[in-house]
């Protein structure tokens, strides 16, 4: 069972909301537009509000569904954790999309509410202020990703390593973001809208 939970949480993150609404609406690719991120927040750049909220809740269940599956099914802890990081390789290299895919950061956060819900509040209350403060999207995200950490090693020891290789992960697709931030030009959100 935990084999093949594996198997379908990386197929149902592989499905690319972003580029399925975009596709379903007539819109160009998330992928050649704005940051090249067919996630929420660039679809909030070039598509507009109704298709980001649809993404984001779209890429939030992708990481979610699977979870709840897995507990249903009366799997371990540190097993739906390996299920949820699955999900969000989906996301990052979807196999329906030549892998090229988003930097899974709602899909990060969609895992982590059906995983254990408190660090998904912290993470967004993290976010939310980060972001608040510097209107840098990928900076709010690394920061929440970076401090959600801590807190779960102290709650679920078990499931730290599939979330350190999350982690890791959402840093190395954010790698042009962290080299833009050291640099100085990581786009504000407000200059894009």
């Amino acid at each position: 069972m935990f084999e093949l939970l594996l198997v379908c949480a990386y197929l149902i993150g592989s499905l690319s909301f972003a580029i399925v609404l975009s596709r379903y609406y007539g819109n160009n690719d998330p992928r050649s537009q704005g940051s090249g991120n067919p996630g929420a927040t660039n679809m909030l750049r070039v598509a507009g509000k109704r298709l980001a909220i649809l993404t984001l809740l779209g890429d939030l269940s992708k990481g979610l569904v699977p979870i709840l599956i897995a507990n249903a099914a009366g799997l371990s802890q540190p097993q739906q954790a390996w299920i949820g990081l699955a999900a969000v390789i989906g996301h990052l290299y979807p196999l329906y999309f030549s892998f090229r895919g988003g930097k899974g950061v709602a899909t990060t956060a969609g895992m982590l509410l059906g995983l254990y819900p408190p660090a998904a509040l912290f993470a967004l209350m993290v976010w939310v202020l980060t972001f608040s403060l510097t209107r840098i999207s990928s900076l709010a995200a690394l920061t929440s990703v970076a401090l959600c950490l801590p807190l779960l090693a102290w709650q679920h020891p078990h499931a730290v390593l599939p979330v350190s290789v999350l982690s890791i992960l959402l840093v190395w697709r954010h790698r042009s973001n962290l080299k833009d931030l050291l640099a100085g030009h990581e786009r504000h959100f407000k200059d894009d809208l």
